[in-house]
This record gives structure tokens, C-alpha cells and sequence, in this order.
């Protein structure tokens, strides 16, 4: 028997909730958040081909989609709530929604997230999620606080041998691409097609970080250009980014300097914080990071508004190469 929309709905992605007041069902879900809190929202879009290959496994598909939306909670220092998921199919294939939605329950299980409501339709293979945290008034980590002497930080997996250090998931990309110069020989592909296909987002440290961090922004674009809407909501100010300091797990190191730098500064599809905080803080940041189970390391510092952002070899002098972050209408 064809697989129609509402039993689509009913038999993958019904369930019961327990903080919402009202779930699935209705026109409107209903939130409330508690006293003094304000409403996080944010959305992502995942499209095939553009934001994920037509070979990925429909379980980490799942969990791609809630992470990549997660990490703006976590960015934006909120508790997550709850979310809807919008869902354009080409077919309704029984055993690859059940896996989808396996992987979508498993990483909202994780971080007490209830879904609340959505849409389904054919078409095109698309999944477009709106997360609903909620922060104290007042208390939100936003791209606006940052300034000028502020320690500059990314976050990245615990121990070396987890998976997803910044620029992984470009490195794979590569591979996929087949981009000459890039060197594989040694390397465990399925762990770096796992960097790339079930980020880990940063919630437990970005709550840590509420009162300590100035300013933060999760990196999904690239960091270079993730961080020049951090220094242009701050008042224009520059930045400097020690080349030598950026935290690099072995694949990376494997890689020629110039590779490195790229998946490094523009590779994006990273989704951990970049943060900047008070050098006074910085005991402080380490120790909340050991306790959010994840690593941090400080990459630089902010300059006074009008000096540029640029990136300095171990000698203290600028590298001179452009790196471009993301764009969705115009990267390729």
C-alpha cells in the first residue's frame, strides 16, 4: 500500500511530547517558555545536491538536519525546546524514512528537543528545520559583543581521534571532488565522511559559555568569513588569526600547507563555536569547555575597529593568499 502524507506524518514523526503544550496535530504547535526566558528561533535548509550528497545514509541525514540548526542554539548560547521539520520528497520510501527518522530521534533524544510540527510534501528531496530554544533576557550570546583585546577561540573535539576538527569536513569534500594535490594515502575516509556528515553541535558548551563569551558565532560557512560578521556586527573591528595556532587533526596535517590553510580558513560545514572572550577569562574558558566535553583553543586576537582581519605566519608576518567563505548563490 502507497505511503500517504498524513500516514507519512503519523508513523514517523508522531511523537508524544512533554514541556510543549501542544504538539503535532493542530495548525500551531504551542510553546511556552519559562518565566524570564526569551524565544531562540532559527532555520537551516538542506537541499540535495547542494548541502548533501544523494549517497548519504538516511540516518545521518536526519541527524545533519537537526545538528546543523542546533548549533545556531548553541551559537546563541539557548537550551533547545523544540522544532519543526518541514520535508519535500520525491518518493515516500518506507525503510529510507524510517532510518531518516531514526537519525533525527536519536540526536533530539540527546539533547531533550521535542519535535512539534512541520509539513510534508513531493518534491525535490529537501529538509528544512526551525529549531525553538529559549535564554534568559538579556543573557543570549550574539555576534555583536565582541571587542577590541578580546581573546579569540574555536572550539573542536575533546581527543584527536574524534571526528570532526575544523576543516574535515571540506577535506572530504575534496576527495569526493577528486581535487588534485590532495593527499589520501592513510587516511580513514569513513571517519572524515563522518566529520562531514554528522557534525556534533556545541549546545552544552555554548549554555557554558552564557556570561563569559563577548561574542559567538558557529562556523558553517567558513571561519574567516563567519568571523567577518562577528568583527561587522561589532563595530567594524579587525582581527588577527595566528596561522600556527589553528588546531589541526592528523588528515589535516597530511595535507600540503596551502590545502590546509583552505579547509582550514574557508572549508566550512564545521559547526563548532567561534567565540571571543576576555584574556582574563581564559582559565575560565577551558575549564567550561573540559566540563562541556569538548576542546578550545585561542587562534588570535581582536584589533580596534577600522584595522583589517588577517591571518600571520609564526614569524607574526600576514599571509597574502584570499580565502573565500561559502556562498549559496555564489560558490560552486
Amino acid at each position: 500500500m502507497a505511503l500517504g502524507e498524513f500516514d507519512l506524518i503519523a508513523r514517523h514523526f508522531t511523537r508524544p511530547v512533554r514541556r510543549s503544550p501542544l504538539g503535532v496535530g493542530d495548525d500551531c504547535a504551542l510553546i511556552a517558555p519559562a518565566a524570564g526566558m526569551q524565544l531562540a528561533v532559527s532555520s537551516d535548509m538542506l537541499v540535495e545536491g547542494r548541502h548533501f550528497l544523494s549517497t548519504v545514509a538516511p540516518e545521518r541525514l536526519g541527524h545533519k538536519a537537526l545538528a546543523v540548526n542546533l548549533s545556531d542554539l548553541a551559537a546563541c548560547g539557548a537550551r533547545p525546546l523544540a522544532y519543526t521539520l518541514a520535508l519535500s520528497l520525491p518518493r515516500a520510501d518506507e525503510a529510507w524514512l524510517a532510518a531518516l527518522a531514526s537519525g533525527l530521534h536519536a540526536l533530539a533524544d540527546r539533547h531533550d528537543i521535542e519535535l512539534v510540527g512541520g509539513d510534508t510534501t513531493a518534491g525535490p528531496l529537501n529538509l528544512c528545520i526551525t529549531v525553538f530554544g529559549e535564554v534568559p533576557a538579556g543573557d543570549a550570546l550574539l555576534r555583536s559583543g565582541a571587542r577590541a583585546g578580546d581573546d579569540l577561540w574555536i572550539s573542536h573535539p575533546a581527543t584527536p581521534d574524534e571526528p570532526g576538527w575544523l576543516g574535515e569536513a571540506r577535506l572530504m569534500l575534496e576527495i569526493f571532488r577528486g581535487t588534485p594535490g590532495v593527499r589520501t594515502e592513510g587516511l580513514d575516509l569513513d571517519r572524515l565522511r563522518l566529520a562531514m556528515e554528522c557534525p556534533q553541535p556545541r549546545v552544552a558548551l555554548g549554555l557554558a559559555l552564557r556570561g563569559v563569551a563577548r561574542s559567538a558565532i558557529d562556523v558553517s560557512d567558513g571561519l574567516l568569513g563567519d568571523l567577518g560578521h562577528v568583527l561587522r556586527r561589532s563595530g567594524g573591528l579587525g582581527a588577527r588569526i595566528e596561522a600556527a595556532a589553528l588546531p589541526r587533526s592528523a588528515a589535516i596535517l597530511r595535507q600540503h600547507e596551502a590545502l590546509q590553510l583552505e579547509c582550514l580558513l574557508a572549508g566550512g560545514d564545521d559547526y563548532e563555536l567561534l567565540f571571543s572572550a576576555d584574556p582574563t577569562d581564559r582559565d575560565t574558558v577551558s575549564a567550561l569547555a573540559a566540563r562541556a566535553g569538548c576542546g578550545v583553543t585561542r587562534i588570535g586576537t581582536l584589533g580596534a575597529a577600522g584595522t583589517p582581519l588577517e591571518v600571520v605566519d609564526a614569524d607574526g608576518r600576514p599571509l597574502a593568499a584570499a580565502w573565500a567563505s561559502f556562498d549559496h548563490f555564489l560558490s560552486r
